[in-house]
């Protein structure tokens, strides 16, 4: 039997470089930084140090576990993520969700603050790759495969929508139908809840102000008005300011003011800036070297759970890249989401961590299974 023992180590790699590189472009994309509270911004390093340092040693112990421990926890961990999802909604909860930028998406536990949200996409993940694993080929299925899911997942997608975050809804959603694709569910089936949703989400849309401003800037930014195009021509001057091995780190001009959180949905291009064409290099490697990586443990897992499982949290790590990547280059309507182990956020980065841990889990219990056969 071939020792494949290199892809979760090499996959552990990654993700250690990839937290090492986040913390160094944090202080870099902060360091300057006084927030309106008279913080200093180069706390937020450090309370990304704290929070990488405890998703690391989660990590490593989910690494260690066996990933079909999770078939078990499944229905646990999605009520746990959708009872956080509940309580910003509550309007006598504005204690432990205040609202934040006009909108309340993170819940404060006391000894520290989470965003269901984020919580959220690893489990749909693992239930939805859970549910898909056991009804096997049912899944073909409309009303035994397809609506059983779409009975327990639109409810949560709407508790994700109503914060509001309309963009972590759809990527929450993308995902979900990423393991169900994998699984064998029908592309016809997919364009029917499409045809169904479209109204919806379009409903969603026009009833914001800044997200029908945010489609009209993407479809013709030339006729948008200047604030409304403020952010993405921010981004791509910052990524352009770089060119080829950057200004140097902490000496970027956008987030002095220019470009809003660039600390954070937008640290993509305080990379581009900051580190040059090298640097957004090396991220993509980094990152298409992880999904390939994640895709390979997936089509040599030893059972449906385990592949389901991998394929899904590959995606939860590859999709959120390319959709942060995407609106920073302008290839997508700007909306706030996170590039996995780089932005600020200690929910984001835990859930990173935390679904690299269970990956290399996966890998690992194949070779369990191999061994013991």
């Amino acid at each position: 039997m071939t020792d494949r023992r290199w892809e979760t180590r090499l996959l552990a790699l990654l993700a250690a470089v990839l937290v090492v590189f986040g913390l160094t472009a944090v202080y870099g994309a902060s360091s300057l930084l006084t927030t309106a509270g008279g913080q200093v911004g180069s706390a937020f390093a450090l309370r990304q140090a704290l929070g990488a340092l405890v998703g690391g040693v989660i990590a490593t112990l989910l690494a260690r576990s066996d990933y079909r421990q999770w078939r078990r926890y499944a229905w646990p961990v999605l009520g746990g993520a959708t009872v956080l999802l509940v309580i910003p909604l509550l309007p006598f909860t504005h204690g432990l969700a205040p609202t934040l930028n006009g909108a309340r998406r993170w819940v404060d536990l006391g000894f520290v603050t989470v965003q269901p949200s984020e919580l959220a996409k690893f489990a749909v993940v693992v239930w939805t790759a859970m549910l898909a694993a056991k009804k096997g080929e049912q899944i073909r299925t409309f009303r035994n495969g397809v609506l059983p899911f779409l009975v327990i997942l639109a409810p949560l997608v709407g508790l994700i929508f109503l914060e509001p975050n309309l963009s972590m809804a759809l990527l929450v959603a993308i995902l979900a139908g990423v393991v169900l694709f994998t699984a064998g569910a029908r592309i016809g089936h997919f364009l029917l809840v499409a045809v169904v949703a479209a109204p919806l989400v379009f409903g969603g849309i026009v009833t914001a102000q800044y997200r029908v401003a945010r489609i009209l800037t993407f479809l013709n930014p030339g006729a948008a008005p200047e604030e409304a195009t403020w952010q993405v021509k921010q981004s791509l001057v910052g990524i352009g300011a770089g060119r080829l091995f950057g200004v140097g780190l902490g000496q970027g001009q956008q987030k002095l003011g220019y470009l809003p959180y660039a600390y954070s949905d937008f640290i993509f291009s305080t990379i581009g800036e900051e580190w040059g064409f090298i640097g957004v290099l090396v991220i993509l490697a980094l990152f298409g070297t992880f999904v390939w990586l994640g895709f390979r443990i997936a089509r040599s897992a030893g059972d449906p759970f385990g592949q389901l499982l991998a394929v899904g949290l590959t995606a939860l790590i590859g999709v959120t890249a390319a959709l942060h990547i995407g609106v920073s280059l302008a290839l997508l309507p700007a909306t706030g989401i996170t590039l996995p182990f780089i932005s600020y956020g200690r929910s984001s980065l835990l859930v990173a961590l935390v679904a690299t841990g269970v990956l290399i889990s996966v890998g690992q219990g194949r070779r369990r299974t191999n061994g013991a056969a």
